[in-house]
């Protein structure tokens, strides 16, 4: 049996901690979702390390004021917001498009969770467009500047909530049957670290990594902003293994897959608390579902992905 990939850190690690003695200088990376929160956090620890960092944000005044601020904080002044809405696939192949030369990082973080119902211009619905569906593109639409990097990263935001739901192949953007709020976040968490899995293995020859994770959960962020109230679902109180983090904590895995030489060369793995995580085991809220690591569904989410975004053909 393979042995879990382990490192000296752990789920009260913080990102400055993980890349502390990393050198970026160099490099160049991409975050979505860098304007706030766990994205601004890990765009600091990369810009902290020396690396050149583009935060992708949808509002570019708050992607603006977020670079400014890193290029303070850390006195790295290659640090610069670009445009870039997951949820409209012309915005994501405008993105793509408009960028040139290398790229050695690109960490896929932003995503909503539990939105009511909507449907994007393409008529897809919300969190799996958003979540899935637009880092999906943005990566297909990505790779030759991450295959020119040589040994790039592909860092991908998942949840613990994947364990409430696999992708809904027959039915994912809630047509055909009364749409949930939460088991379409689950749907497009599971889709995060499936598109890991399946990118692992058809990008491992142009020397990409590819890896998912579960950030924790994390207090202060604007990710639960469609929530009127915690659920019950998310109250540690009494549940097994939870992780509950500040910021900081909470982009430490990110930081770790996306810089640390602890890792290198691993790839198509799901982490959580900076150690690639174990096999989900009910009533405990860790680990990963069989289903969203199973390469039969890895392969048939990226065919689909296809067939909704129409890139990677």
């Amino acid at each position: 049996m393979k042995q879990p990939i382990t490192t000296p850190f752990g789920a009260q690690s913080t990102a400055s901690e993980v890349v502390a003695s990393t050198d970026l200088i160099g490099q160049r990376a991409i975050v979505t979702g860098g304007a706030g929160g766990l994205g601004q956090e890990t765009a600091r620890a990369l810009a902290s390390a020396g690396a050149e960092v583009t935060i992708a944000a949808r509002n570019l005044d708050l992607g603006n004021a977020a670079a400014r601020e890193i290029a303070a904080q850390t006195g790295n002044p290659l640090t610069r917001a670009a445009q870039l809405d997951l949820a409209d696939l012309a915005s994501v192949k405008e993105f793509a498009a408009s960028w040139s030369g290398p790229l050695h990082i690109l960490v896929a973080n932003a995503g909503v969770m539990a939105t009511p119902e909507r449907h994007t211009p393409q008529g897809r619905e919300l969190q799996f467009a958003t979540n899935h569906l637009g880092h999906f593109a943005l990566a297909v639409g990505l790779h030759d500047a991450l295959a020119a990097a040589g040994k790039a990263r592909v860092v991908v935001l998942s949840s613990v909530g994947h364990i409430n739901g696999p992708v809904r192949f027959h039915d994912p953007d809630f047509t055909k049957e009364p749409y949930d709020p939460w088991l379409a976040y689950a749907q497009s968490k599971t889709a995060n670290i499936l598109f890991a899995v399946e990118a692992a293995k058809r990008w491992a020859a142009d020397g990409i990594a590819v890896n998912a994770l579960n950030p924790g959960r994390i207090w202060g962020t604007n990710l639960g902003r469609y929530m009127e109230a915690p659920p019950a679902s998310f109250d540690p109180s009494g549940q097994t293994g939870v992780s509950v983090k500040n910021i900081a904590q909470g982009a430490a895995t990110s930081v770790l897959l996306a810089a640390s030489p602890l890792v290198e060369g691993v790839t198509g793995t799901y982490f959580e608390d900076c150690q690639e995580a174990a096999p989900f085991t009910p009533g405990v809220r860790r680990g990963v579902a069989d289903y969203a690591v199973d390469p039969d569904n890895a392969r048939r989410l990226w065919d689909l992905s296809v067939e909704l975004t129409g890139v990677g053909q």
